[in-house]
């Protein structure tokens, strides 16, 4: 054990196994955690790694599983029930906190501790993953084209592939719909006016121009931009869509899907974001994201991010990805670019 080690929390999951795989390959001094003994000492056993199994229901527990670990990555979800007792010990023991999420209401949590992790010294980061590391960093891209921006709109289309090749297509994992459930279809049509976080009637609708042959119809949803995009750009108006049409994590049958997309599905199509912002003198700049689909990003992203911290480049307190790293950060994860519109 060094006080360079990673923990990640989750990793005998669908996607903590992937992050755990890579960041195994890329020669991290890693420990895989998760709350079930047998599994995780089969996962640690196959991939030549320290094993930790620890519940998160109890605090002392949870301190002794993050003895000598200088950060966490929480892959385990519904996050909403594993953040905040990772999070505490994480903030005790002056530990960087890290996770994939994809749960607006986690991202508001993890905020409301910016002043406890700065205090810390430490670097609390929600949304590592596919979510939100493209949207931030194209909203951030966008956003430094105008001159103080003061509206911002983020559009999201979860696959680009032609209609041969998203048929029959798994995209989300068995976690991922259990996250999704409660984190997506429960909240209402929420965006941020005026820099606060407001209930509308009824979501919004908008057309956006992903490059795919035209304008596609979307629909508001409440997603973690809504804070992370606040963070990195200081935009008062923000609202984040998702086109209309294709399948989100949510209402599915957990009992008839698999655990998640095979290797071969995970290579199927393309993810885009466009992000518009205005200026307070009007001017408006667009920019489109394009990257491999969820799990394959959310795969190098999150060890990437980790990979940064444990070499000493972190910022203290809440961040978002583009408010520690910058667009940048996302241009560095394998196939993905920025093309201005």
């Amino acid at each position: 054990m060094t006080v360079s080690d990673l923990l990640v929390y989750g990793a005998t999951g669908y996607t903590g196994r992937l992050v755990a795989e890579y960041a195994r390959d890329l020669g991290l001094h890693l420990i895989v955690a998760g709350r079930d003994e047998e599994r995780v000492t089969t996962l640690a056993g196959e991939l030549g790694v320290e094993g930790r199994a620890f519940p998160l229901d109890d605090p002392a527990a949870v301190r002794e599983g993050l003895r000598g670990v200088a950060v966490l990555l929480n892959v385990a979800g519904p996050f909403r029930v594993t953040a905040r007792p990772l999070l505490d010990a994480c903030v005790a023991a002056g530990v960087h906190y890290l996770d994939t999420t994809a749960e607006y209401d986690v991202f508001a949590a993890t905020q409301a501790r910016d002043a406890e992790a700065a205090a810390a010294g430490v670097m609390v980061m929600s949304g590592t993953g596919r979510d939100v590391v493209p949207s931030d960093c194209v909203a951030a891209y966008a956003a430094a084209r105008v001159t103080e921006p003061v509206r911002l709109r983020i559009a999201l289309k979860l696959l680009s592939a032609t209609p041969e090749e998203a048929a029959g297509l798994n995209l989300f994992s068995r976690g991922s719909i259990a996250s999704a459930a409660e984190g997506i279809g429960g909240l209402g049509a929420l965006v941020r006016a005026g820099g606060e976080i407001v209930t509308l009637p009824v979501p919004k609708s908008a057309p956006f121009d992903f490059g795919d042959g035209g304008p596609e119809e979307c629909v508001s949803a409440p997603m973690g931009d809504l804070i992370t995009a606040y963070v990195s750009t200081g935009a008062p108006d923000i609202e984040v869509y998702v086109q209309s049409g294709q399948p989100l994590p949510i209402d599915l049958d957990l009992t008839v899907l698999p655990d998640g997309p095979t290797a071969a599905e995970r290579q199927v199509g393309r993810s885009k974001v466009i992000a518009e912002a205005t200026g307070r003198d009007g001017t408006v700049a667009r920019a489109l994201i394009d990257t491999p689909t969820g799990y394959r990003f959310t795969q190098l992203s999150a060890v990437e991010i980790a990979r940064r911290v444990l070499a000493g480049s972190y910022k203290s307190g809440f961040q978002s990805p583009a408010s520690a790293y910058g667009p940048g950060l996302a241009l560095s994860i394998a196939d993905t670019r920025i093309t201005d519109f």
